[in-house]
């Protein structure tokens, strides 16, 4: 089973000071829009998304169909045959994705100590 490419969603209090912490640790600007309120760092192959005021805590994120740069891989597992592979396993969901579509989607459950993990699926 493949997630898709990962990095770590931060709910963060201001955005520009958050943005100028990470520039200072080597990331840089890979997404995004700091008007929006959200940013897109890389360093490497590490990213991470910066997010004021979208959510209340930090999450793990998932992007099935791309690969650390965001770009669309020819092959992956679509996000609703992961959710029903989690659901046949007894998981539970916060959010699902609706299983009577195609293309882009999404589901979020949370790990036992209570970390949002989201799947989210752009293409």
């Amino acid at each position: 089973m493949q997630l898709g490419a990962f990095s770590v969603s931060l709910a963060v209090k201001d955005i520009e000071a958050s943005a100028a912490f990470y520039e200072k640790l080597g990331f840089s600007k890979h997404g995004g829009d700091i008007g929006q309120n959200w940013l897109i760092l890389r360093n490497g192959e590490t990213v991470i998304g910066l997010f004021q005021g979208m959510f209340e805590k930090n999450m793990l994120t998932f992007n099935p169909g791309w690969n650390q740069d965001a770009q669309p891989l020819d092959s992956f597992t679509d996000v609703r045959e992961l959710q029903q592979h989690l659901k046949a396993q007894g998981i539970d969901f916060l959010a699902e994705a609706d299983e009577d579509t195609t293309g882009p989607g999404s589901f979020m459950v949370l790990d036992p100590d209570g970390n949002p993990v989201l799947v989210d699926q752009h293409v």
